[in-house]
């Protein structure tokens, strides 16, 4: 659901049925403990292994095989925090704050001061006229064409595909999220100084124990994996080919969820993995729907089925999209404005 900016109330699209929705929002306790414990434990003994394994001396190589399923799973406990944070994944709201803290000390994510920021991305997405909070920094053509040189090579070096998955998730998660966000309040401060201490004690303890080249040996390279995956995943559900961007006056949470929204279709296994966040455009519809729930709303609602899936080909086309063409409406590549005349700024 979605709180409409001009009127104040709440807005979904409508649906066959109310039934099935509720009964998809409902939180399943048994599913919930299910996934908990086909992603934590694999995780923890394949990070067992690997402690077992550089100690006994084997190949790096191979110890970085085992970290591409271990960085898997760790973007899986990501999706977990992510429903933590709308309060889904149990019924409990106390639940899902202590299974949040948990799995953001794991993922290096302060639960309650990205619970906030993530709030406003659901509320000002896709919106040209409350950009930079929670989202990909993205401009307009005419932003772009008017922008002084320095800003124009720090968003074609931002845009860079070897920056945007590489060096900047590992700056985000490592260093970006050791630090509360500007507005803050003092339980979002909480939950970034228990995080960063909590990884610190982590961090101390395997220094004690495993030793700490062993700990980075493992911890680094499983980070940078899942950050990369992960800011590819945020990338694709909403920057694609046909995706909405609206000014503030025109903005609509229905079109910002079917449009502005992308149903990532995956391989069976990559889906299981990434917690069904492909259908990310019934997440955007309703945010209260936990991920086991999303396929089943899926195959239940003809309205959502109805949204042309990005297949796997074409989120990689979306690799040349970079601005937004107000004019044109459509994201548009940095080639296509090639011979463009600067523009001044109003």
């Amino acid at each position: 659901m979605f709180v409409d900016p001009g009127s104040g109330k709440v807005q979904a699209p409508e649906l066959n049925s109310r039934r099935p929705l509720e009964k998809y929002k409902k939180p399943n306790l048994r599913k919930a403990l299910g996934q908990v414990f086909n992603t934590f434990l694999p995780y923890f003994a394949l990070w067992i292994l690997m402690v077992f394994m550089v100690h006994r001396g084997y190949s790096y190589w191979v110890l970085l095989v085992l970290t591409i399923p271990a960085s898997l799973l760790l973007l899986r406990i990501f999706i977990f925090f992510h429903d933590c944070c709308h309060n889904s994944f149990f019924a409990s709201r106390r639940a899902n704050r202590i299974l949040g803290y948990l799995a953001g000390i794991l993922t290096f994510t302060p639960y309650d001061d990205w619970r906030r920021s993530h709030g406003r991305h659901h509320n000002t997405t896709q919106d040209l006229d409350r950009r930079g909070v929670g989202d990909i920094w993205t401009l307009t053509v005419k932003e772009y064409l008017a922008a002084p040189k320095r800003k124009r090579l720090a968003y074609r070096f931002y845009r860079n595909p070897f920056a945007l998955f590489g060096l900047i998730p590992s700056i985000y998660f490592f260093i970006r999220q050791r630090f509360p966000n500007k507005v803050a309040g003092k339980r979002e401060l909480y939950s970034v100084v228990f995080t960063d201490l909590a990884i610190f004690a982590v961090i101390a303890g395997a220094s004690m124990t495993i030793g700490l080249g062993t700990y980075l040996l493992i911890q680094l390279p499983i980070m940078a994996i899942a950050g990369a995956v992960g800011v590819w995943l945020f990338y694709v559900q909403h920057q694609f080919e046909g995706v909405y961007w609206a000014r503030h006056e025109n903005w609509d949470p229905r079109r910002v969820a079917m449009e502005g929204s992308s149903y990532y279709r995956l391989p069976k296994v990559l889906q299981w993995f990434t917690g069904n966040i492909g259908f990310h455009h019934i997440h955007h519809l309703h945010p209260l729907i936990p991920n086991y729930h999303l396929q089943g709303f899926y195959d239940s609602e003809p309205a959502v089925q109805a949204v042309d899936p990005v297949t796997i080909r074409r989120s990689l086309r979306s690799l040349r999209l970079n601005l937004w063409d107000e004019e044109g409406q459509k994201m548009v590549s940095f080639r296509s404005i090639k011979g463009y005349p600067r523009q001044t700024e109003k």
